[in-house]
């Protein structure tokens, strides 16, 4: 008699600890889901909006001549050309 309920004392507490890890298990997927929609929905929004003032310059209007030799000739030295 001992036994049996030993068992089902096993048996219940295994339920509710499977039943535990599978509920925030799936909470944590909903959650996740839902912060990647809001992710996805702000980024959508920040790349929309035009920018201000915009003051885009290319790597080639930064670079002035001589950096822009010294660093062909180290890639140049580098693949022992």
């Amino acid at each position: 008699m001992e036994q049996a309920d030993l068992l089902t004392q096993a048996l219940n507490l295994t339920m509710f600890g499977m039943g535990f890890v599978f509920l925030f298990l799936t909470l944590l997927v909903f959650v996740t889901k839902l912060m990647s929609v809001i992710i996805q929905k702000l980024q959508a929004r920040i790349s929309d909006e035009p920018e201000h003032g915009s003051n885009t310059t290319t790597l080639e209007q930064e670079i002035d001549e001589e950096t822009k030799f010294v660093i062909e000739q180290a890639i140049k030295m580098h693949r022992g050309a």
